[in-house]
């Protein structure tokens, strides 16, 4: 749209819009020995030669541990009315089993005192994918008793700060720990069992329910609980039966697997059929879907990229990579006859096709899937091979053509009907991508690895504007 077009139209949101940014503890806090922390499935896999980029590690990540002062005043200075950030599990329950360590909940008693004397609505994740070295060792989450700790966890640190934390997020897309960790093995713990993909899958079900049901047994009635999912939107090469069939195959793999218990209780037939030779689905046991099945506040979605398959035999050359890392195991466990193509368009630094149509879809199917629950996009941003110019300052017009897109889809469904209460741009700064290390940088906020300098970056400042002013702002054009 020409400047001039938006100018005489300012895409304006809700006076109440929470504007946020989001990040997770292994991926910042750095700090992995101190204070009683033991190390994470994340800390170990990160260890092992050969599973991260350069062998890079979150030991010290970008020090958010020791510098969470100034982050929360950078926030601040940005205008940020919200702040997404998990715990630490071995942080706080070293072995996942028994009492907490207290100086391990005092940081997080210090953070949210931080955030709320600077205005910023803290939004508590439990669970980004940090599970306790010890739960893994017990057999981690293909075990039904990695549910009932989680939940003995979930507990403890809302009674610690259920009474300052309103928002509360039980896990970060599960799909990630279930499918990347225990099938393809790209993420942590790195093993490569279907049927144990699909177990995990399960028992995080069965965690966020345990533990909403922990979380609501100790926090104020006023509290909301949710869960965050990266629930893909799929679409066909083509209209062929072969085509849609694989987009059912790939829906309820990804989607289904997660929203058919927790929003209506039950998991669907068609996954149930399409397992059947890689699971016979015995762990499901009685109760366990009514557990799962608990009233949810709100729901979060995250969103980067649509998904697009076909039948494989429709284009036998056609790549069974899916943008989730390079694996000679795959993450979708009996869909060996679905082949993923590259969707058209430009690509972040991810190579994931930026379609912000991909979004509103999604806002729209939950708003129909889900009528009357509240919507959080918890995370939403690009990485892009951000460099400071000669004057030191970093300008990224890519990312603020992103947002401004992606903004623009969320307002569009909300004028469309949908009940979306705020965004959370992921990520606040550059920190520790998972198996890409330090190479893929998604921060609206530049960190110097070397000295790690903050410096925000032009993204960062365009979206400050829009924080403060609920417009979103003219597009950078130089």
């Amino acid at each position: 749209m020409p400047e001039s077009a938006q100018t005489a139209n300012p895409v304006t949101f809700p006076p109440a819009f929470l504007w946020g940014a989001a990040t997770s503890a292994y991926q910042i806090e750095g700090a992995v020995r101190e204070d009683g922390r033991t190390p994470s499935i994340w800390d170990t896999f990160s260890h092992t030669p050969g599973k991260t980029a350069g062998g890079e590690t979150g030991d010290i990540a970008v020090d958010h541990y020791h510098r969470y002062r100034d982050d929360v005043a950078l926030m601040a200075e940005l205008g940020l009315t919200a702040y997404r950030f998990s715990i630490s599990w071995s942080r706080v329950q070293p072995t996942g089993r028994g009492p907490a360590v207290q100086v391990g909940l005092d940081f997080y008693r210090r953070l949210v005192d931080e955030l709320l004397a600077k205005g910023i609505k803290p939004a508590i994740t439990l669970y980004h994918w940090d599970l306790p070295q010890e739960l893994e060792d017990a057999g981690g989450w293909p075990e039904r008793d990695t549910a009932y700790r989680f939940a003995e966890y979930a507990q403890i640190v809302g009674e610690a700060l259920g009474d300052r934390v309103e928002q509360w997020i039980t896990l970060n897309e599960p799909w990630c720990s279930a499918f990347l960790g225990y099938g393809s093995g790209v993420h942590a713990p790195g093993r490569t069992d279907p049927a144990a993909s699909l177990k995990a899958a399960h028992h995080l079900n069965l965690a966020h329910g345990l533990g909403t049901t922990a979380l609501r047994s100790v926090m104020p009635t006023r509290n909301s609980v949710a869960i965050s999912l990266n629930s893909s939107v799929v679409r066909p090469l083509s209209q062929t039966p072969g085509d849609l069939a694989a987009v059912r195959k790939i829906d309820d793999l990804a989607n289904g697997v997660f929203h058919g218990p927790i929003l209506r209780g039950a998991y669907p037939e068609t996954l149930l059929t399409a397992t059947s030779k890689v699971t016979d689905w015995s762990y499901v046991l009685d109760g366990d879907l009514r557990a799962i099945h608990q009233p949810l506040d709100a729901l979060g979605l995250n969103y980067y990229t649509p998904t697009l398959v076909s039948a494989a035999d429709a284009d036998p050359k056609a790549p069974r990579a899916d943008g989730h890392g390079a694996s000679d195991h795959s993450p979708w466990p009996g869909a060996e006859d679905v082949a993923f193509h590259q969707t058209p368009g430009e690509r972040t630094e991810m190579g994931w096709t930026i379609d912000p149509t991909g979004l509103h879809d999604l806002i729209m199917r939950y708003t129909k899937e889900a009528p009357g629950l509240p919507l959080y996009i918890t995370e939403n941003g690009a990485a892009y091979d951000d460099k400071p110019d000669s004057d030191g300052r970093v300008h990224d017009p890519e990312r603020i053509a992103y947002l401004h897109g992606h903004l623009r889809a969320v307002r569009r469904a909300i004028a469309e009907g949908a009940d979306i209460r705020g965004y959370y741009l992921w990520s606040l700064m550059d920190n520790f991508e998972w198996a890409y290390g330090y190479e893929k940088r998604f921060g609206a906020v530049y960190v110097d690895y070397a000295t790690l300098a903050r410096t925000p970056k032009s993204s960062a400042l365009w979206y400050s504007q829009a924080a403060r002013t609920g417009t979103l702002p003219a597009l950078e054009t130089a």
